[in-house]
């Protein structure tokens, strides 16, 4: 019946904003065409926000648990480098500081150390903060700003140990991307540089590929820090310098931004910065503007990840949460990092149906039902934000 359920995704829309999936579908003429960094994109399966920011439609992420490159969302802090920068990959160079041996090595270097290949979810801060009410700054994502994706590259621990291991005092991984910064203003206030705990070296790997193939520039190639279990905005693109430092990045984006600042306030590195993600799901399917719904067995089906920790049961409800099932857990486990697929067969009868679905951990956690508020609209994990509803005839 999964099989099933699969066959009629292409029909389907991005439930939860209908009327901005039907303003992106293929009769509507006001439809943004896709930027040239991602022009490869499949357009029938993005949302274009802006020529920096492009969404994956809800529908699109289909019942199999790698999210295709050519789905995958865009997000970019600061215009890509030029695409020149794919022509020599391996001529990359990386500088390695807070280290005994501090140097610089180039991809082909670091190609000599060790691969290994790791399923994460890569997930912008941002995603829903399309469904806070108090409408936030920055793009109203729905679900669509997260997949789950296979990197391969060299595990940053090894490349730590050959150059003598970290210095005394070190508390965290800094990562600093190499985008042009545009002239004249403070460096500080645009470059992208992400400090995140010194325990994600255990995991955090330095890639060059991404589902089987060379990295994209629009998503960091031709090398990127990847930071399983952590907010997307961590896992820097175009890395030019990994360090190991004492205190966290002075930058605008470390400092300031991407932090947990209540409404009316002003972020600064008193809050906590946007770091783990948390336990969370969404239902893919059916969906609101999937057409005629009719009563009988409905394959309900959607994803489920738990940040640095493995997602442990789903529950779904048809009833706007007053009462929950056991959905079962489906397709490969890629590890602790990635995301489930999770379905649940239910027979629907005539009428409207709120349904909703959360996860719990390894630990026990559970998604929670509402939202943390916060000035940028971060972090939202809320069950009852992404439940949808759907009417059965």
């Amino acid at each position: 019946m999964l099989a099933a359920s699969a066959a009629g995704l292409g029909a389907l829309g991005l439930g939860g904003l209908t009327t901005q999936a039907h303003a992106q579908g293929a009769a509507a003429p006001a439809a943004k065409p896709l930027p040239s960094l991602a022009a490869w994109k499949d357009p029938k399966a993005m949302i274009v926000h802006s020529s920096s920011t492009l969404e994956t439609r809800r529908a699109a992420y289909g019942t199999s648990v790698i999210t295709p490159t050519n789905r995958l969302f865009v997000r970019n802090n600061l215009p890509a480098p030029d695409a020149s920068i794919l022509e020599q990959r391996d001529a990359w160079t990386v500088a390695f500081d807070g280290v005994k041996n501090p140097r610089s090595l180039t991809v082909a270097d670091l190609k000599t150390l060790g691969v290994e290949t790791v399923a994460t979810v890569l997930q912008c801060s941002g995603n829903g903060r399309g469904f806070f009410p108090s409408k936030p700054s920055g793009t109203p994502w729905q679900v669509g700003a997260a997949g789950c994706v296979l990197w391969s590259g060299v595990p940053l621990r090894t490349v730590i140990q050959v150059l003598g291991g970290a210095e005394e005092g070190v508390a965290y991984l800094t990562g600093t991307g190499g985008e042009k910064l545009p002239e004249g203003v403070d460096p500080l206030s645009v470059l992208v540089e992400r400090s995140v705990p010194l325990k994600a070296l255990d995991d955090a790997l330095l890639a060059w590929e991404m589902n089987g193939e060379p990295l994209p520039l629009a998503h960091g190639g031709p090398l990127r820090l990847i930071v399983p279990g952590y907010q997307g905005v961590n896992n820097v693109k175009y890395v030019k310098r990994v360090a190991l430092t004492a205190e966290q990045s002075r930058a605008g984006i470390m400092a300031n931004r991407y932090r947990m600042a209540p409404p009316g306030t002003k972020g600064n590195p008193s809050q906590p910065s946007v770091w783990e993600m948390g336990v969370k799901s969404w239902i893919n399917g059916p969906l609101p503007d999937q057409g005629s719904l009719r009563a009988g067995w409905v394959q309900i089906h959607g994803v489920a990840f738990a940040g640095t920790r493995a997602v442990r049961a789903v529950e779904v409800s048809v009833d706007g949460g007053k009462n929950w099932q056991q959905a079962q857990l489906v397709g490969p486990d890629l590890g602790r990092f990635a995301w489930r697929q999770f379905v649940l067969p239910v027979q629907l009868s005539a009428g409207t149906h709120m349904l909703a679905s959360r996860a719990i951990d390894s630990a026990g956690n559970v998604q929670p039902e509402g939202r943390v508020d916060n000035l940028e609209g971060y972090n939202n994990a809320s069950w009852q934000d992404h439940a949808i509803t759907v009417t059965v005839a």
